[in-house]
């Protein structure tokens, strides 16, 4: 797999909802090699404060070469990386890690929370490229209230997409989880459920699969250090016993592999 560490211009900053923002980047080298579901470190200023690379979901590529990521501003790191300004250079390692295994799109539902809606737009578009008609996947995406939700369905819908969607106060779509939308789904054995966002969600979706034999791949979500399995920071429980590293052997697993509950 190849991977490149490089500098790479700012091109755009899109803030989408309060603290919600999307950066696009000209990295054509990282964008060619990325699949869906992997990742990219950005060292977020030219010094040593903050010291580590951040690590954050590739959002998007285009063929121009341009990749993008979605973030919520939660910290000091996000916060001073909201604030680089377009035509400032980052220094980015990728892309990183194990992405999603395509399967049938017909049989494929996306299932996004929060920021984990993230890599599910660049899974989505994959998926849509795959086959000529194209065969739509089942797209479900939440999060805590319209304003939040809302400018991230639009990436979907220019694929052709119909998203159903849920968000927590009810503001848009269902009123309630994600996982309420998806038991409302006939999704017969065959069905590979794609999914990243919160822990308990996806423990749900997880246990929901089990119950109904269905398939399915999550991508988790974890504080990493060096995002290439050197410092053994970001350890994932297994249920056959022992640890993963998400940023080597994930960030996506089978969900049946993992260990929820502890």
């Amino acid at each position: 797999m190849s991977q490149f560490q490089k500098k790479v211009e700012l091109v755009r900053t899109e803030v989408l909802a309060r603290d919600v923002v999307r950066l696009t980047f000209d990295a054509p080298d990282i964008a060619a090699a990325a699949l869906p579901g992997q990742f990219v470190m950005i060292q977020i200023v030219p010094g040593q404060d903050p010291l580590l690379r951040r690590p954050f979901s590739i959002h998007q590529t285009s063929s121009d070469g341009s990749l993008q990521i979605l973030f919520k501003v939660v910290g000091r790191g996000t916060k001073l990386l909201a604030e680089v300004k377009a035509g400032e250079q980052l220094s980015l390692l990728g892309p990183l890690g194990k992405g999603f295994v395509l399967g049938d799109p017909d049989k494929a539902c996306l299932v996004g929370g929060g920021m984990g809606i993230a890599p599910m737009l660049f899974l989505a578009s994959r998926f849509c490229r795959q086959t000529q008609p194209v065969q739509a996947p089942t797209v479900i995406l939440g999060a805590r209230n319209r304003q939040e939700l809302e400018p991230l369905l639009a990436g979907f819908q220019n694929l052709g997409l119909e998203v159903l969607a849920a968000t927590d106060d009810g503001s848009l779509g269902h009123h309630g989880l994600v996982t309420d939308v998806l038991k409302g789904l006939s999704l017969a054995p065959g069905f590979t459920v794609y999914s990243c966002g919160p822990r308990p969600m996806m423990a749900a979706i997880n246990h929901l699969c089990l119950q109904e034999k269905i398939s399915c791949q999550v991508s988790v979500e974890t504080v990493m250090a060096c995002g290439m399995g050197a410092c053994l920071g970001c350890a994932v429980p297994l249920k056959a016993g022992g640890y993963a590293h998400a940023c080597s052997d994930g960030p996506v697993f089978e969900s049946g592999d993992l260990l929820w509950s502890l």
